[in-house]
């Protein structure tokens, strides 16, 4: 049985996530889901905890069974002029924009946020392992900024991001001392270990 509570505050709330936050390239992506306030479901979970596969299947019935969802991006360019924590929320207001259900309250991942339209909003830390709408949030989030990344494999094979989906790891970093940048890596980021200067 799924110990992940289905409400924080008896009211149809939107629940808010987002997915690459730390990846050096690509868009910060986030969603905003409302689920039914006697939704349970046995294997929704934090993103991090489940399989390509599980997360896959639970696109899907995260899509079936909720009030509504939705998902929003912001692009490179403006979290290197914003800041990614900004980027991130900004992120969330966009797929608050695009819930087609009214709601009462948000809860979200972590522990910044900024007000929403004078909607009360609970930040909650490790909140995608507490409650339902959270953690479909965050699957949503990760599962679509993942086929973005992937999809945007072939125009840039140098970097592998069908494998480490532009997060930094030591192959994406060689990569970029090696080839320089894309379009789409944050200048903003720490892109190298030494930071070495980048061919833009």
């Amino acid at each position: 049985m799924n110990s992940l509570l289905p409400n924080l505050s008896g009211v149809i709330e939107a629940g808010c996530d987002e997915a690459g936050r730390g990846c050096l390239a690509g868009p910060v992506f986030a969603a905003a889901v409302i689920l039914p306030l006697d939704f349970s479901h046995p294997l929704l979970n934090d993103s991090k905890k489940l399989s390509h596969s599980k997360r896959m299947a639970l696109v899907d019935d995260i899509k079936k069974y909720s009030l509504a969802w939705s998902v929003a991006s912001v692009d490179a360019a403006t979290i290197d002029k914003v800041n990614i924590l900004k980027a991130s929320i900004m992120a969330m207001h966009l797929s608050l924009d695009k819930l087609n259900t009214e709601f009462k309250h948000i809860i979200v991942d972590g522990n910044k946020f900024l007000p929403y339209k004078n909607i009360n909003y609970t930040t909650v830390v490790k909140g995608d392992g507490k409650y339902l709408s959270i953690a479909a949030a965050s699957i949503l989030a990760k599962e679509f900024r993942d086929e973005y990344i992937i999809n945007l494999h072939d125009e840039f094979p140098e970097y592998n991001w069908k494998k480490n989906k532009a997060y930094p790891t030591k192959e994406h970093r060689i990569a970029i001392e090696k080839y320089g940048i894309t379009p789409h890596h944050r200048r903003s980021f720490r892109l190298t270990n030494d930071q070495l200067k980048l061919d833009f």
